[in-house]
């Protein structure tokens, strides 16, 4: 039996046991592992059991799946490997034989010793490291699969009505827009004082989504606490900025 043991910088969270079968791990809470934290995708890797060996296999995340610092669609685990996914790692003991898994409570972020907890968010977002920029980076000149092709796909976008940002118009061909000072940011936003994701745009199959980062943005003139349908002419206000929203029949 080997033991999956889930950790947040120092802190144990949980320890899972797998004996056959498979464990999901996501921000969802359907998965095995359920990890709330910005930079995981709702299902967004699965470690299987076949014949006694594990095998760990991306399942289409935005920020990757990482064993021992390399990224991998899929990989053998063996005892001792380290599995990155966002903030969190995963380490492999396969010689826990015998040993009960135990599930240990989240910490949160006012017990003592400065535990720190997780961050929540309603969406995924990529994070803002000096290593996730090489990897951006990467998959960017290879061409990310999140990107969509206009000519098939209604395509929105964002048009400056007020505020400091670096363009007119944005076109929104990726999975995930973010309005912020992030470098990672596709509306940059400009000043000291602006948060590095003030708020995100996700794609989904039935449209775009509006949704809260550092910042509560508003849709029409209404604060908005959980990702929104966007419709077209929607006027988007965060920080100062004021974006009309635009999709094509």
């Amino acid at each position: 039996m080997a033991l999956l043991i889930v950790k947040f910088e120092d802190s144990v969270l949980q320890r899972v046991s797998i004996n056959g079968g498979s464990v999901t791990i996501g921000r969802g809470p359907d998965n095995s592992i359920p990890i709330d934290n910005l930079a995981v995708s709702n299902h967004h890797a699965e470690i299987k059991s076949e014949d006694g060996h594990l095998v760990i296999q991306d399942l289409g995340s935005l920020n990757g799946t990482f064993v021992n610092n390399q990224r991998v669609k899929q990989s053998a685990l063996k005892h001792g490997d380290v599995v990155l996914i966002g903030k969190h790692s995963i380490h492999v003991d396969e010689k826990s034989r015998g040993e009960a898994p135990v599930a240990v409570n989240r910490p949160s972020g006012n017990l003592s010793g400065g535990v720190k907890e997780a961050p929540k968010v309603d969406e995924t977002f990529i994070l803002d490291t000096a290593k996730r920029r090489k990897m951006m980076q990467e998959i960017a000149a290879a061409g990310e699969r999140s990107q969509i092709t206009p000519s098939r796909v209604r395509v929105a976008t964002l048009v400056r009505v007020k505020g400091q940002i670096e363009k007119a118009e944005y076109q929104l061909t990726g999975k995930l827009t973010v309005i912020g000072k992030s470098e990672m940011a596709t509306v940059r936003l400009r000043g000291w004082f602006k948060p590095k994701m003030a708020a995100q745009i996700n794609r989904r199959d039935d449209g775009y989504y509006l949704g809260r980062g550092d910042r509560v943005p508003k849709i029409n003139g209404k604060p908005i606490w959980s990702p929104t349908l966007l419709s077209d002419g929607d006027l988007i206000e965060v920080c100062g900025v004021e974006l009309r929203f635009t999709i094509p029949e």
